[in-house]
């Protein structure tokens, strides 16, 4: 198993087992989805008023960064839809006859969820575009020469497309739906509504001021807040009374290593040697890598992009460079040779750009 999957704090799914206790924590009303408010409320608006017009709703697109609650959003369209819900992915369908076997198959009014649609195969892809404006789909016959295309109606139906990455979706994809959301991280005080309802669900007795720690160590993302919650109650249980007090769940998430603000082993460990061996940067992404022992692909997809939506970290043209805020946070005194956060510019640096 990759170390992401293996971080208490990755926002990707678990195993099968951590799987079926997320789905057994998932709102299934709108009203009971927490935060995201105006794409929560925007959706009601495009639901409700096709259900009083008798039609089919305009075909969704949700992105957003893993664990934010995507595929939670497309459970619920279809039960307020009261339409079965398909479900499948955009790596699982690797030819155009795979996407037209499901589309051929769908009920009139079904709602049909494609995660991570940026990554369906182009053939299909162009198949799909033709299903969703006309809901039509040419079925070739044969092979060479003598190949026929043979036009196949398919039922009015909703598709609900999910992708963490909407900037490699190609413009006539992304132009085909109707209605298109960003989903945002959380704040703290949602997530810590998110922690008090997993609890009551997971029959865990848990005070409000613990909840607040549970949430504010999340990252922004309901996933990694219902992970830590199930390792919080695991500590209450063997080394305390079964009650999650602030006090148990500092001490379970000190055992855990995450930190107030969310950073594990890893994060740190980044941060840590580019300020003590590094000065603080800059340093490239090779250089920083080797450093702590972990593959350069690793740091850059796993460990940046929170170190940088927390101001802790900067990619500039010259290198990796860490900011104020992480000299404070690691209770480290910045020298006075480190770059000034004035003098850092927010520039993407490729992987394998030569070390300074």
């Amino acid at each position: 198993m990759s170390e992401e999957f293996e971080r208490l704090v990755s926002a990707d799914a678990g195993g099968a087992e951590e799987q079926r206790i997320e789905a057994a924590l998932r709102p299934k009303k709108l009203d009971d989805f927490v935060g995201q408010e105006r794409v929560r409320e925007q959706l009601s608006l495009v639901l409700h008023s096709a259900l009083r017009r008798g039609r089919t709703p305009d075909h969704v697109l949700l992105s957003g960064g893993p664990g934010l609650g995507k595929t939670t959003l497309a459970m619920i369209i279809a039960a307020e839809l009261g339409q079965p819900l398909r479900i499948s992915s955009g790596p699982a369908i690797e030819r155009a006859g795979d996407l037209a076997a499901v589309l051929s198959t769908l009920a009139e009014g079904e709602v049909l969820f494609l995660d991570e649609i940026h990554r369906l195969a182009r053939p299909a892809e162009e198949m799909l575009y033709m299903a969703m404006e006309d809901f039509r789909v040419d079925v070739v016959v044969g092979k060479g020469p003598g190949a026929t295309a043979i036009p196949l109606d398919i039922a009015p139906f909703t598709l609900v497309g999910a992708t963490t990455r909407a900037g490699m979706l190609p413009g006539p994809l992304r132009d085909r739906f109707g209605f298109v959301a960003h989903m945002d991280f959380y704040e703290p005080a949602e997530l810590e509504v998110i922690v008090r309802r997993s609890a009551k669900l997971l029959d865990v007795e848990i005070s409000d001021d613990a909840a607040a720690e549970v949430a504010g160590r999340s990252r922004g993302t309901p996933r990694i807040a219902n992970r830590l919650l199930r390792r919080v109650r695991d500590f209450a249980e063997v080394r305390a009374d079964g009650v999650v007090t602030q006090e148990s769940a500092r001490a379970a998430l000190a055992l855990y290593e995450v930190d107030e603000r969310g950073l594990d082993r890893l994060d740190r460990s980044v941060l840590e040697s580019l300020m003590r061996k590094f000065g603080g940067g800059p340093v490239g992404l090779s250089t920083l890598a080797v450093s702590v022992g972990e593959e350069p692909e690793t740091v850059e997809v796993v460990a940046e992009p929170f170190l940088v939506r927390q101001g802790l970290l900067a990619r500039t043209p010259r290198g990796r460079v860490a900011t104020a805020a992480a000299w404070a946070h690691l209770g480290l005194a910045q020298p006075p040779t480190a770059p000034l956060a004035g003098t850092l510019f927010d520039v993407d640096e490729d992987a394998d750009r030569p070390d300074p």
